[in-house]
Order: structure tokens, then sequence, then C-alpha cells
């Protein structure tokens, strides 16, 4: 499974490569990918037949039987085989994915390179960009997004292997680590994301080859380890910024192999820019560039108040409630309300001022776990805290396995806490509301130091704790099949049917409309389509965070140009946009105008009010479809 891992970690990092250079030759498109794809496979074979690496020797039929003869195994199995059926009968509906990921890889390609694209919504330019330039070339050689879903299935399929290796050299012991292999992949977060399209789980492998390779290179002092372990270490971040925390454990991890830095220079040069094109590097040049600051946070306007000691206490909070709410939560609405009203008014005002969102400041609660918030989840959660508890019963503070004996030791001991002061840092500047989500490739980090010690080794062994584990997968098998983004049961017409029985039943009435806004969100814009004539090839959007992935539907018919308040009639003319898709709501309650007074500025005429359905918690709201002079 290493070696699976080893090749991941290059893919992903040669893609990311390849998009930069394809850019700078402005030649971001299927025949630029194909190229780019063909001297990549003819490396890989150089490579393999000169270093004699396999990389799925250990997948052969007869293993791969006796792996699944087991229950944990098997339960994992059937697991994947259900994300795997609902990505194929699912188009992706994750909103992010909708509303800029997608978009922005598709604004890239029609432009045939990367640009900073003219919008008011910051985060098509300033968020990073490592999984989409995974993703890009899928999209330019098949011209749809039905496959984007097998990046975040390798993802998951990567977890158990690697788990299991970080474990064991982190101290935990074999038992204990084969059987949290297979339960760790069932933390919600995890579960949701693998057939769609949450830039999460992407980390999560990324995360934990870099600490696996850099233990690896340790003890190996192969070229092939340490080089794994930099590019891994560098993919973390250009997947995720809040993945730059975790810098600190990779960073003591590779502390014993520093004599391999000057052992193959010429290579580890090579490797290095590798790594800077992989890493967040080049979008914070860019950040600098066009919006002067490195995080592209200030770009989106935010302003908050630096209180990073109350941001710490109410983050911790929320991951525990984020983590401990059940997969299905009816009572949300009961629970924000209590929350509001034991907030004293002066520390709900700081909590306001510290936190960009709402919700993180309200400590609010979803309905049910999605791919936009869940985190590890409420099974996987207490079966941790069980483990924990029923360790500390047995051992007291040695559940913890302190162990200073020795160098090596005392740096195992280090290097399993560190995570968790990775985790302090990125929760102390957290000002978002899903923040048990944002924690997503921490988790595999975290738990080796609650795991270590020789209890956990004899609990797995316990009826009782075996009995919590199975029902754990029962958990999220049930979550699975009630998934809204991809449900496993007719959900619209079970719901719409219990809603008609009983109309006055505000659950059933909420499960019908939230079922059937994720069926519909892959093509929300579709009656706003539906109104252009068949010839026009340019549409201008007034857009900020709404699923736009739906407008550039099928793809290849027609590019989408985001439209600002600013821009003139000769500005959109240049451009070639004859129509314009607006949201009145939101140029009167952000820009202060009026939707009409922007229309006749512009000289044009409103041909269509088309009611939208667009989010679950707005409700139905009107877009004008404006054609211009």
């Amino acid at each position: 499974m290493s070696n699976i891992a080893l090749l991941w970690v290059w893919i992903c990092v040669y893609l990311n490569g390849a998009g930069w250079v394809l850019s700078g030759l402005h030649a971001l498109n299927a025949w630029g990918y194909a190229a780019a794809l063909l001297a990549g496979l003819g490396w890989l074979a150089v490579w393999r037949k000169t270093s004699g690496i396999r990389f799925f020797d250990r997948l052969r039929g007869p293993v791969l039987r006796r792996r699944f003869r087991r229950p944990l195994p098997l339960a994992y199995l059937i697991l994947t085989g259900l994300i795997l059926l609902s990505g194929v009968l699912y188009a992706p509906s994750n909103y992010d994915a909708m509303a800029y990921r997608l978009p922005r890889m598709l604004h890239w390609l029609a432009a045939g390179q990367w640009h900073w694209i003219h919008t008011i919504f910051p985060r098509l330019n300033g968020r990073a960009c490592g999984v989409e330039w995974v993703l890009t070339p899928l999209i330019a050689l098949t011209q749809t997004d039905r496959l984007l879903f097998l990046t975040n299935i390798i993802s998951y399929l990567l977890m158990p292997g690697l788990i299991y290796s970080v474990f064991t050299r982190l101290g935990v012991r074999r038992r204990t680590a084969w059987h949290w292999m297979w339960l760790m992949p069932t933390g919600y977060c995890f579960l949701v994301q693998a057939g769609g399209l949450g830039n999460d789980v992407f980390g999560v492998p990324l995360a934990l080859a870099a600490m696996d390779f850099a233990l690896r290179a340790r003890t190996s002092g192969s070229a092939r380890d340490f080089f794994t372990a930099i590019l891994a270490a560098a993919m973390m971040t250009g997947a995720k910024t809040s993945n730059l925390p975790l810098l600190l454990p990779w960073g003591i991890a590779m502390l014993p192999c520093w004599r391999l830095v000057f052992r193959w220079p010429v290579r580890l040069g090579v490797v290095v820019v590798l790594a800077a094109f992989a890493s967040f590097l080049p979008m914070a040049a860019l950040n600098t560039y066009y919006a002067h600051d490195w995080t592209g946070l200030k770009s989106e306007g935010t302003s908050v108040v630096n209180d990073p000691p109350l941001r710490l206490v109410s983050n911790v909070f929320m991951v525990a409630i984020q983590n401990l709410v059940p997969p299905v939560f009816p009572v949300y609405k009961a629970w924000d309300q209590a929350v509001q009203n034991a907030l004293p008014p002066a520390l709900n005002h700081r909590l306001q001022q510290a936190f960009v969102e709402p919700g993180a400041a309200g400590f609010k609660l979803d309905s049910m776990q999605t791919e936009e918030n869940a985190g590890l989840g409420f099974g996987l959660t207490l079966l941790l805290l069980a483990s924990v508890a029923g360790a500390a019963r047995q051992n007291g503070w040695k559940l913890f396995h302190w162990q200073f004996d020795s160098g090596t030791a005392a740096w195992l001991t280090v290097l399993r806490w560190l995570p968790w002061l990775s985790l302090l840092a990125l929760l102390e500047q957290s000002t978002i509301f899903t923040i048990a989500r944002v924690l997503t490739p921490y988790y595999g980090l975290l738990l080796p130091a609650l795991l270590a010690g020789p209890a956990q080794a004899r609990l797995v062994r316990r009826r009782w704790w075996r009995m919590l584990a199975g029902s754990v997968f029962i958990l999220a098998l049930g979550l699975l099949m009630v998934l809204p983004a991809r449900p496993l049961f007719p959900a619209q017409t079970v719901f719409s049917e219990l809603a008609g029985q009983a109309p006055n039943n505000s659950l059933f009435q909420l499960a019908q409309r939230t079922y059937g806004i994720y069926a519909q969100r892959h093509d929300a814009f579709a009656p706003a389509l539906a109104l252009l004539p068949p010839d026009v090839k340019t549409l201008g959007l007034f857009t900020y965070d709404d699923p736009e992935a739906a407008l550039w539907q099928p793809f290849g018919s027609r590019r989408i140009e985001h439209v600002c308040p600013a821009d003139t009639a000769a500005d959109l003319k240049l451009k070639g946009i004859q129509y314009v898709l607006i949201p009145p709501h939101k140029l009167q309650g952000w820009f202060h105008q009026t939707a009409q007074d922007w229309v006749a500025r512009l000289g044009g005429t409103v041909v269509q009010i088309i009611p939208l359905d667009i989010r679950v918690t707005d409700g139905p709201q009107d877009w004008w479809l404006v054609k211009l002079p």
C-alpha cells in the first residue's frame, strides 16, 4: 500500500506542476493535457523499469479475499461499495464545489490559462488550488464533472493502509492500529465526502503520507521515502491553507533525516522545485501580487477582531458539539434558540466580532450531517471517548504512553502530541462555522496520542468494545443511505408521500424540501438557461456564492463572464455579453443600489423574472434575466 500512496503523491504533484506550466504556455486545454499526460506516463514507465518498483502486486484476488473475510474489513468494503455507487448515480452537488471550485477550473480552461478572474466573489481567486489542478485534466479531457468524485474515492481507499502504517510507527500497538485502520474511515467527514466533491478528504492521505514517509526515511535512508515525504507535505499545503500548521509535526519527523539533505543535492533541488509548484507557495505569491495579502483573506473583505483566546475556547466547544451531534438532528432550531437565550449580550457581541460566519458566533448546529458540515461524527467520537475512558480506568495517566527513557522514545512521545499543538494553532485563528469539517486532515494524526498505550490493545478484545465498534458501522451505513446529496433510497418519493399525508408535520416538509433542493442543485439554473436563445455563447452573471457551475452545463456549450457593479455597458459589450443573469436581492442588500437602477444605467431590459430555489435556508428568490442593448 505504501507504493500506491507514493504513486498518488507523485501523480498529484505532477498534475499541479503541469497545470502551472501549461498555464504559462497558454495551453491549458485538452491537447495540452493530453501531451502532459503522455509525457508523464512515459516518465512513469522509465522510472518503474529503472527502480523495479511495483505498485499493485499485493492487491491480488486471493490476498484480498482473505483480508475481507473478517468483519471490520468487510464492513469497510461494503461502505466503499455504497460510496462508489452513490458517486456513479448522482451528479456533484457540494455547494462550495458548485460555487467556486468547479467554476474557477472552467474559467481557466475557457481562457487557456490560470488568471485572476474578474469577479466580486473572491474565493474564485484566492483559495488554494491543489485539488483543482488534479481535477482540471478530467474536465478538459471528458467535458463532464461526473468522474471528479474518483479523486476522493482514491483518497478514501488509501486511508486504511496509511493509518495502520502511521499509527504503528508512532507507537500504537499493531492490534489497536489494525482495528482503527478500518474504523477511522467511518468518520462522517471521510464518508460523506468520498463520493462527492468536498476538498477536505483529499488532504487526508497527503497529511498521513507526509508523516509516514518521513518516519520511513528515518529508518530506510532512501531517496524515494525522503523525497516523497517532502512532496506529500507540500501537496498537503497546496490542498488547503488550513493544513499549514501540520507542517510542524512533519518538520519534527523529518529532523532525524537531516543528513540526507546533503546526499543527493541535484535531485533534492529538482524535488524542491516540484514541491514549490505543488504547495500553496504559487497562490501565496499571486495573492500578494493581486490582493496584497498572501493568504487571500483580505480580498474577501472580511473584518474580524483578533481575539485568539476567545476563538480558541469557542472553537474547542464547536468541535465538541459538531462531533457529538447525531447524524440526524431534528431539534436543531430549538438548540439554536436555547444557545441564543443563554449567551450574555456582551459575549454574543464579542463572538460576532471575532468570527466571520454568524453560525460560528451562535454555536449553531445543522439538521443533518452533510458534505458541507460533517466532522469526525457522533459514532466514532463516542467510540474514541469510550476507548480513552476504558484505558484510563485500567492504566490512569499511563494510557497516553508517556516514555522518556531514551532519545527515540522521547522523540516519538513528542511527535505524537505535536499535531495537537498544530490543532491549537488552527483553532485560535479559525473564524468559520464548519470547523469540525476543516479538521478532516487532522484527525488521523491526532489519534495516535490517545491510542498508543497498551491498554488499548486489550480493549479491542472486549465484547462491549466490539459491539460499540459494530454500532459505529451501522450508524455510518445509515448516514450513507439518507445523505441528502446522494440518498440510496427513493427519498423524494417517500417524503413527498409523507408530507402529503401529514401536511402539518414540519419535519416531513423540511425533509421533502432538503432532498428536492439537493436533487436539482446540479441544474439549479436550468429554468434560466431554458430562456436563453440557443446562439448565446457568453452569458454575464452577477454572483456571490451561488452554484455557478450549473450555468456551464453542458461543458463547452457556453462561457460565463462575471459582471461587477462598476462595469459599464461598454465593458460588457467588449466581452460579447448580451444577456446578464442577476439576483436583485444581492445588488440591493450588498451594494446599496437597486436592481432597477443598475439595469437602467446599462440601458437593459428585464426579459424574465425567474424564481430559483437554491439554498434550503433561503427559500425561493427571484433572479432577473436582463438583455442589454
